[in-house]
């Protein structure tokens, strides 16, 4: 790993991916805490929310600091809304809500309606609703952390390390590492966290929600069904990425 101000390689990455792999996730976080000035959190959902707190812990044990960002597409549930705040007010910390912009929103429905997405495919107003905010909220960090898991998606997610670079969203000349200190922890694992800290959750999770985003593309799951399957359920389950991890649909190298 390297830190900041240091030219980060990509070998090097891959190799601490490996050295990494089975970490418990706060050694991860504890990792990256030491080695960047720039780290930031992103936030949404169950998974997220552990980190935090994992986050709060580790830098409190080494006296560094870490920032939060969620992003606020406009068609968010009222309770995640107001889990957002709970969340910054539980642990003291500023969560940044990143938006879309507004012009192109308006320039969307006005060509296609308030939900072309079921016809179309997701990916146009998820780029505009939280592709373009979260190249916002990472253009001025070095290294950011996701709670990313394997098993959440088996068609995109599963082979997803606990480090790695992600050239979406950095740049040849400021590379942006992405921490994934969840990748291989179940669900079971999260809520086991989640009970056993006192860490708050979405009032939605109680109401058979497993995976929670805009209102529009989420219900509530059947018993039996996947986390995912809550999600774009009219599309082909390979496809159920938004664009944040992208790399995820990459094909591999040969």
């Amino acid at each position: 790993m390297t830190t900041t101000g240091t030219a980060i390689d990509a070998t090097q990455i891959e190799a601490d991916a490996r050295r990494l792999a089975a970490s418990h996730p706060a050694e991860i976080i504890a990792e990256a805490l030491s080695r960047f000035d720039s780290l930031t959190v992103s936030f949404s959902g169950a998974e997220d929310v552990v980190l935090i707190d994992l986050a709060v812990r580790e830098a409190e044990k080494q006296g560094r600091s870490f920032s939060v960002f969620t992003l606020d597409t406009g068609r968010l549930h009222p309770e995640t809304l107001e889990f957002i705040q709970q969340v910054s007010d539980h642990y003291g910390v500023t969560i940044e809500a990143f938006a879309p912009q507004a012009a192109a929103v308006e320039r969307l429905v006005r060509a296609k309606g308030l939900f072309s997405f079921r016809s179309d495919g997701h990916q146009e107003c998820c780029g505009i609703r939280k592709v373009e905010p979260l190249g916002r909220a990472l253009a001025d960090v070095d290294a950011y952390i996701t709670g990313q898991r394997k098993d959440q998606s088996p068609g995109t997610r599963a082979e997803i390390p606990v480090v790695q670079l992600d050239p979406g969203f950095g740049r040849q000349d400021n590379p942006l590492v992405k921490f994934n200190p969840l990748a291989n922890w179940t669900s079971a694992q999260v809520w086991q966290q989640i009970m056993a800290y006192g860490v708050p959750y979405n009032p939605l999770h109680d109401r058979g929600f497993k995976s929670i985003g805009c209102a529009p593309c989420t219900r509530a799951t059947h018993p039996g069904e996947h986390e995912r399957a809550g999600r774009w359920w009219w599309e082909e389950a390979t496809q159920k990425e938004c664009g944040l991890h992208a790399i995820n649909l990459a094909e591999p190298a040969e």
